[in-house]
């Protein structure tokens, strides 16, 4: 993906976004990047998952589903309160770039 490093931020806040709305999967996950304009292999998206649960932003565990095992992650505390706070830096951000 062209410009990866500065758009990885934001594809970041846009999966906690939807991890505090609901459950979300990685399949999931790549397709609604996708309607927004971002490409992700899961060969990214999966190690980015990983990494924000790690990080403590997720929270993760395996669902049966049919005859496969998906993993759902869920938006912890921590990763709430870091969207909040990075809605707020976001809107300021929006505001400066907008000025014309």
């Amino acid at each position: 993906m062209e410009h990866q490093d500065l758009l990885s931020g934001l594809i970041r806040l846009h999966v906690l976004h939807h991890a505090v709305e609901d459950e979300v999967y990685g399949q999931w996950m790549i397709e609604e990047l996708g309607r927004h304009g971002y490409r992700l292999s899961a060969g990214t998206l999966y190690p980015m998952l990983r990494s924000m649960e790690k990080k403590g932003y997720l929270t993760s565990e395996e669902r049966h589903v049919g005859r496969s095992i998906r993993r759902v992650y869920r938006a912890t505390p921590l990763g709430r309160d870091a969207l909040e706070m990075a809605r707020g830096k976001v809107r300021e951000l929006i505001g400066e770039m907008m000025q014309l």
